[in-house]
C-alpha cells in the first residue's frame, strides 16, 4: 500500500480506504463482529491506514466496532465519519446539516469511536435547507477545538461545494480538503462539474460504489432475458430485459471490464478499481465488503496496472455526454469563435 496526500492538507492516508458500513448486522446484510475484525485486521497488515464510516452506518455500530479495533493504537489510523443523517426519527433537529445537529452528532461519534478527536469529519449529504455560512463556521468552530482535524464534504452539488471553500477562505475559516462522491466506470457522471471542481480545488476524491452493486465484477453477464420486465442487473435475481436500453449498456461496459481482466490475467473487480486508481488527480476508492474473502480480491486490486491502451478502452465504452455547457464549449466553430482561430496555438497546462 502505497499513501496520498490528503487533497491540499498534509494528511497521509492509504492508496485505498477501508469502508465499514458492512460493520454490523442490523441492516440484515452485514457482517458480524468477528469477521469485521478479520477484514480490518487483513486491511491494516496490507498497510491500510484510512477508515470510512458514518453516525448511521448499521444504527451506530459500525463507528462502535471502528472504535473497539483501533482503540489500542489510535493514533495510526485516519478516522473519517459523518454527520447529517438522522439518528432519532421524528425530531426535525436529529438529522440536517445546521450546527445543533453536528454537534450533538459529533459528541455522539465520539463517545461510539472511543477517541478525543476525528480525523477526517464529512458533511454527509447537502440538506437545502442549512445556509452555507453556517456550515462552515460550525465546522471550523469543531476543528479550532481540536475534535475534528479536517473537513470533506460528500454528496453535494459541485456549485454549493466551490462557494463554501470561497467563503472559508475569504474568511479564514476551515476549507474542505476532501470530497466525497458516487463514481465507476458505469456512472461517470461526475465527470461534469464535480471532478473538475476537486482538481481545481486540490480536493481528495474518494469514490463509493466502485464497483456498481457488483455490475462490474461481471457476475451477471449473460444473463439478458427475452422478456420486457426483466430485473435490473445488480438486484433480485439478475436476469434483465434486452429492451432495456440503461441495463445492456451497463452491462456491455462490464462485458468490456470482464474481456481486459481476461487480458491481463486479474479479475474484474481489480481492473474497474485499478481505472479508477488511475484517473486524474487523488482518487481514493473506497473498498467494502461483506466477508474477508471479498476484502481480499479488492486490495489485490493494488497488483493491477492498466496500460494506456487498456484505459482508452475503457473510456471508450463508457463515453457518455456531458451536456451543455460543455458539449458546446468543445464544439469546433464555437472554439473558432472564442479564440479567433489560435486555440492549437496555445499550450495550456491547465487542461
Amino acid at each position: 500500500m502505497r499513501y496520498k496526500l490528503f487533497g491540499r492538507s498534509g494528511l497521509r492516508v492509504s492508496e485505498l480506504s477501508l469502508g465499514t458500513m458492512t460493520f454490523g448486522e442490523e441492516w440484515g446484510w452485514g457482517a458480524t463482529a468477528e469477521e469485521s475484525r478479520r477484514m480490518f485486521d487483513a486491511y491494516a497488515e496490507a498497510g491500510g491506514n484510512f477508515l470510512d464510516t458514518a453516525n448511521r452506518y448499521t444504527e451506530g455500530t459500525s463507528e462502535k466496532l471502528v472504535g473497539d479495533f483501533t482503540k489500542s493504537d489510535r493514533e495510526h489510523f485516519v478516522i473519517a465519519t459523518k454527520y447529517t443523517l438522522w439518528m432519532r426519527r421524528d425530531d426535525p433537529n436529529f438529522s440536517g446539516n445546521h450546527r445543533k445537529n453536528l454537534v450533538q452528532s459529533v459528541e455522539a461519534s465520539l463517545k461510539r469511536l472511543q477517541t478525543d478527536y476525528i480525523d477526517v469529519l464529512w458533511l454527509h449529504a447537502w440538506d437545502g435547507t442549512t445556509p452555507v455560512e453556517e456550515v462552515m463556521r460550525s465546522l471550523d468552530d469543531l476543528v479550532r477545538q481540536g475534535k475534528v482535524l479536517y473537513i470533506g464534504i460528500s454528496d453535494t452539488p459541485a456549485w454549493i461545494v466551490s462557494r463554501a471553500n470561497t467563503i472559508a477562505e475569504l474568511r479564514g475559516w476551515t476549507s474542505f480538503t476532501g470530497l466525497q462522491i458516487r463514481y465507476n466506470l458505469i456512472d461517470r457522471t461526475a465527470e461534469r462539474d464535480l471532478l473538475p471542481m476537486a482538481r481545481a480545488l486540490d480536493l481528495a476524491v474518494t469514490p463509493w460504489r466502485v464497483l456498481h452493486a457488483g455490475v462490474l465484477t461481471g457476475k451477471y453477464q449473460g444473463r439478458l432475458s427475452d422478456g420486457d420486465n426483466g430485473a435490473d442487473a445488480g438486484s433480485g435475481d439478475g436476469r434483465v430485459s434486452k429492451s432495456d436500453a440503461k441495463i445492456r449498456r451497463n452491462l456491455e461496459i462490464a462485458a468490456e471490464v470482464v474481456a481486459v481482466a481476461e487480458e491481463i490475467g486479474c479479475k474484474p473487480a481489480h481492473v474497474a478499481i485499478s481505472w479508477l486508481r488511475q484517473r486524474p488527480g487523488v482518487i481514493v476508492p473506497i473498498i467494502g465488503a461483506r466477508t474477508l474473502e471479498q476484502l481480499n480480491d479488492n486490495i489485490a486490486s493494488l497488483a493491477v496496472k492498466l496500460s494506456d491502451t487498456h484505459m482508452e478502452r475503457l473510456d471508450a465504452v463508457s463515453a457518455f455526454d456531458l451536456g451543455f455547457p460543455h458539449d458546446f464549449l468543445a464544439n469546433d466553430p464555437v472554439r473558432d469563435n472564442i479564440f479567433g482561430g489560435t486555440q492549437d496555438m496555445i499550450d495550456n497546462h491547465r487542461a
